[in-house]
């Protein structure tokens, strides 16, 4: 559930300038995390394969869970045998590291790796350390090269190649660090990543990131898929009728008007970032078809019935992102 005052602090955060007040806290968030930061860098051990990690700077989503499935095709494609590692954020497991199988439950491993597994079979570890569980994926030796997702702040891990990604229509919002704006590091910290993916629109702020390597990302809707079983669809065929749009990602707007600019009448349902669906939740008056983000549909398959359809998204990113990413790797030899 969304916590009290939150619309408020999105508005501020990204609509208004900070309040003096809350810049005090901030000041004092911001020498925490720097000195927290330190700390775990300089006892962060070294893995013996390279170490991706994909995050952001600020709260709520950017579309890194897109990235890291369209980093994982690449590598394939390249040559390498990538796993990756996560949090599993809101999720509790039996045991810690957590291998997720495409049939696990999204409460054990959480929504976003049990998505990547599903997309792309690839060896996922779920752990709170993920250093524990980039070991066990190396042990394994099903793995030469290793993503951390979402992991930009976890510096227990120590990692060769840094890539951020910013929502390329809310940008930065007001820059101030929390509480008083968005940042859970200030935008200084872009410049110091390898890449940083702008993930719609075409972000940029001069004068802010110097020097630092922008490339754009676009999410691209695929067909609607029947959570029940059966043919996929493509959204154009909804048009001309009002279906119901489910969304608990970060950003839930970016997810609405994608299906708009297919044509689609829509009735919005925002769900907070990895809401645990009940059938309940999806319960609404009528029998209209109930379009919802793939992220959202692994923990509603148990209870799928024919009004529900999942809508995938993949990334395109061009040409100077693979010859930036090729670049980066190009220091390591594989396995």
């Amino acid at each position: 559930m969304s916590l009290p005052g939150s619309a408020w602090l999105q508005r501020r955060w990204y609509g208004q300038t900070p309040i003096a007040w809350l810049q005090l806290l901030a000041a004092v968030y911001g020498r925490i995390a720097q000195r927290r930061r330190a700390r775990l860098q300089a006892r962060a051990p070294r893995l013996p394969l390279p170490v991706i990690v994909v995050g952001n700077i600020s709260v709520g989503g950017t579309g890194k869970t897109p990235l890291v499935i369209a980093l994982v095709e690449r590598l394939r494609a390249w040559g390498w045998r990538p796993g990756v590692v996560s949090r599993g954020y809101g999720a509790r497991a039996p045991h810690y590291p957590y291998a997720v199988r495409a049939d696990s439950d999204a409460a054990h491993c959480g929504d976003e790796p049990l998505l990547i597994v599903q997309r792309c079979d690839v060896p996922l570890m779920v752990a709170p350390d993920r250093v524990a569980a980039a070991r066990q994926l190396i042990d394994s030796g099903a793995v030469d090269i290793l993503i951390a997702d979402d992991g930009l702040q976890h510096y227990h891990l120590a990692r060769d190649i840094e890539i951020g990604v910013v929502d390329g229509a809310r940008g930065l919002g007001n820059r101030a660090l929390l509480p008083s704006g968005p940042l859970r590091e200030p935008p200084s910290r872009l410049r110091e990543l390898d890449l940083v993916v702008v993930n719609g629109g075409h972000w940029r702020e001069p004068g802010l990131l110097p020097g630092a390597q922008l490339f754009d990302m676009q999410l691209a809707l695929g067909e609607a898929r029947p959570l029940a079983g059966g043919a996929p669809r493509a959204l154009h065929e909804f048009a001309g009728r009002r279906v119901h749009a489910v969304a608990g990602i970060g950003h839930p707007p970016r997810f609405f008007a994608a299906l708009r600019a297919q044509g689609l009448q829509l009735q919005e349902h925002a769900f907070a970032d990895h809401h645990r669906f009940r059938p309940e939740d999806l319960a609404f008056a009528d029998d209209a078809p109930v379009l919802m983000t793939e992220k959202d549909a692994v923990k509603c398959r148990a209870f799928a019935d024919a009004r529900l359809w999942s809508v995938p998204v993949s990334a395109r990113l061009d040409a100077a992102f693979d010859a930036r990413m090729r670049e980066c790797l190009s220091r390591f030899a594989k396995a």
